[in-house]
């Protein structure tokens, strides 16, 4: 299953693309998470991705973070974190 977040992931919009990244592991086999529309990230939407990664692995759902936006990619060199 493809989900695409193309907007903010940020505090504001956190809670809503949580249900929506969960719910596709819920009905998936393996899910793709397309990062290239993220316009802002902050640690709101770090954590959604992280808890997103750490289910998937305790569910044994294989998930891949794609193309990640300038956004993204910047968060995720100042904070070291590997998706």
């Amino acid at each position: 299953m493809r989900v695409a977040i193309d907007d903010e992931l940020t505090i504001v919009t956190a809670s809503s693309y949580r249900e929506t990244l969960l719910s596709a592991l819920r009905d998936a086999s393996d899910v793709r998470v397309e990062l290239s529309g993220i316009s802002d990230l902050d640690t709101a939407g770090l954590q959604v991705l992280l808890l997103m990664r750490d289910e998937a692995a305790r569910r044994h759902v294989p998930v891949e973070f794609t193309s990640p936006s300038g956004a993204v990619a910047e968060v995720l060199a100042l904070t070291g974190v590997v998706l």
